[in-house]
């Protein structure tokens, strides 16, 4: 069961390239907001139904729902979704890229607080991983525009935002590793069942209720997009579910470095669809994940 966070983790990237294709479809639609919903919404049946076959299949009692649990659920959820709005307001600061360049920072702060906050320690092998990867995502995220007769700065709002933005996604990884391990289930398939549903029904509930209150018609978009939507819950509640049982397998700070291949995937299939080249920069950053990737597997084994 060792290597089994290896294998999962890379279905999850896959997956959340594909989530993130049928997202971007919807976002035409319904707004970003609207596709966040779609995620949670849609993903719920997928989520109670895998929880009731864990449980069925597994012969394992319901576990014991504790305050610690709850209180990690609760960190992971809400900071998720604080983490996605910071994100998109570091992209209202129109330095997209800068913004989405902090925000992978996640993965350097999933390292910090997971040894902070979990215990948990890394090899010299797997510091050198993760600084090489996020380099290599670095390398890909587009320049941002220059206009004649201005200096950029990435000292802007969107670098403060999008800094802020990978603290929040880092801080809800180490919530879920957290909630994982605070079941003691036994079997990472039920504990990661477990914070899934009940974090994902935390988020579509708050996200339904803030946007029925607010602007109940994409409540009704997502609802009339149903097949899309569908297609896209499934994906990622899938991926969810793939990424959270490998953290009950393995420490926070290694899944993460390796779910940094879904960036390459997702930049070959933007290149296969579009037919756009990619330059020396580009290579030598997909170059530099690839050797991050390797190196935090093959100081897993």
């Amino acid at each position: 069961m060792s290597w089994l966070w290896i294998p999962l983790t890379v279905f999850a990237a896959a997956a959340q390239t594909v989530r993130n294709t049928a997202q971007r479809h919807l976002t035409v639609e319904l707004g970003t907001l609207g596709a966040t919903l779609v995620r949670f919404l849609y993903g719920m049946p997928v989520l109670a139904v895998w929880l009731c076959l864990v449980l069925l299949v597994g012969g394992s009692p319901q576990p014991a729902l504790t305050w610690v649990f709850g209180g990690w659920v609760l960190i992971a959820a809400l900071s998720q979704m604080a983490g996605t709005a910071l994100l998109l307001r570091a992209m209202e600061e129109r330095s997209f890229a800068i913004g989405l360049v902090y925000s992978k920072s996640e993965v350097i702060q999933v390292a910090l607080f997971s040894v902070l906050f979990l215990g948990e320690t890394l090899s010299a092998i797997a510091v050198g991983a993760i600084v090489v990867a996020t380099l290599g995502v670095v390398l890909l995220t587009p320049r941002p525009p220059s206009c004649e007769g201005t200096r950029q700065s990435w000292a802007d709002p969107a670098a403060f935002y999008g800094l802020a933005s990978g603290s929040a996604f880092a801080i809800s990884v180490v919530g879920y590793r957290g909630a994982n391990l605070a079941l003691h289930t036994g079997s990472p398939f039920l504990a990661a069942a477990e914070t899934l549903f009940w974090s994902q029904l935390l988020q579509a509930v708050l996200l339904c209720a803030w946007l029925l209150a607010h602007n109940p018609a994409i409540v009704l978009g997502a609802l009339r997009q149903w097949r899309v939507s569908m297609f896209a819950g499934i994906a990622g509640a899938s991926a969810s579910l793939a990424n959270v049982t490998a953290l009950a397998l393995a420490p926070a700070s290694q899944v993460r470095t390796l779910i940094l291949i879904e960036v390459v995937f997702s930049y070959f299939v933007s290149r296969r669809v579009f037919h756009e080249t990619m330059n020396r920069r580009e290579f030598t950053g997909i170059a530099l994940v690839m050797v991050g990737v390797v190196l935090i597997v093959s100081n897993a084994r």
